[in-house]
């Protein structure tokens, strides 16, 4: 199975990771123009009828854009659909992704047919984030298109395997799209992905310490001043195993080497309309690739940054 169109000729084969509360607009719109696929979770859309203003203006502003510069137009973006049953909204923002034809939907906690048929009724495509086989395969039987690995030391919900596992069975079966997420912050570390087989590059922590960014100003200066050693992985915040900054946990009160178990109904709370959950607004979701990260910088700059190194890497092995 080839990489669909919409996804070729990207400046850097990367899809930015869409995170829950940090992906705003405007750093999807910046990532696009920057040549990446910019995502966003439907759901970080919060106010009544927010979504569907979201969804106008970035498709109007990637076609002015497009327009402007028909020799090196925007990537495509995609939005996060959380198939979690306790998401109200699903319905209902699925409507409005087939309304504006939203070119790539990105699921997660939980394969849907129906999701997948939505998106195949306009020519949208699916990529379904999974941590582990067995996920993988029920969501290519259900449907999707193509897979996010999301292995360890990704930032936010994360699995346990080794990218070079996960990829590897992977590959055995399936030869349709693949993103490789977990520790992914330079350039570098994209054509590793790409050389272990993955197609693309899934980066989400690196894009925290970004002007653009929809974090305070703190949670950014605490992704530039950590390393590997500040992640603590734990099911406690919404009963979904993933990993965290450790400072931020200290700072809310808690031991962040004696937390206790957590309970998948943590979860229902990230889909209401004024979350009470602290993941992710006091307990701050991050990856392990943070020690590549030493400056908050624009999008476009971070996108410059590792394309630079990308190609230096690729130089550097004679590819």
């Amino acid at each position: 199975m080839a990489v669909p169109d919409l996804l070729k000729n990207l400046t850097l084969p990367v899809i930015a990771a869409p995170m829950f509360i940090v992906s705003s607009k405007e750093m999807v719109l910046a990532q696009c123009k920057a040549g990446i696929v910019g995502s966003f979770p439907a759901l970080n859309a919060r106010g009544e009828g927010e979504f569907e203003q979201w969804l106008i203006e970035i498709t109007e502003e990637l076609d002015r854009y497009n327009q402007a510069n028909p020799d090196q137009p925007a990537a495509p973006f995609a939005v996060n659909q959380i198939v979690f049953k306790s998401n109200a909204r699903l319905q209902q923002d699925m409507e409005l992704c087939v309304k504006y034809k939203v070119p790539i939907i990105i699921t997660s906690l939980g394969a849907n047919k129906d999701i997948n048929d939505a998106a195949h009724s306009y020519g949208g495509i699916v990529l379904h984030d999974v941590i582990n086989q067995r996920f993988a395969r029920k969501a290519i039987e259900k449907g999707a298109d193509g897979l996010i690995l999301v292995a360890a030391g990704a930032g936010g919900h994360a699995g346990e395997q080794s990218p070079f596992a996960i990829v590897q069975e992977t590959r055995e079966w399936f030869d349709g799209p693949l993103a490789l997420s977990g520790c992914i912050a330079k350039g570098d570390s994209v054509l590793a992905a790409r050389a272990m087989g993955a197609d693309f590059g899934y980066i989400g922590s690196a894009f925290i310490a970004t002007k653009e960014a929809n974090a305070i100003n703190d949670y950014k200066q605490m992704v530039v001043d950590c390393d590997a050693n500040d992640i603590v992985y734990s099911d406690y915040f919404t009963g979904v195993s993933g990993n965290y900054l450790k400072p931020s946990i200290e700072s809310a009160g808690m031991d962040p080497n004696n937390l206790p178990k957590g309970d998948i109904s943590a979860m229902s709370k990230l889909t209401e309309s004024e979350p009470d959950a602290k993941a992710w607004k006091d307990i701050w979701g991050c990856g392990q690739g943070i020690g590549a990260v030493d400056s908050i910088d624009s999008v476009a700059d971070r996108v410059a940054k590792l394309k630079a190194e990308y190609d230096s890497a690729k130089s550097r092995v004679g590819v």
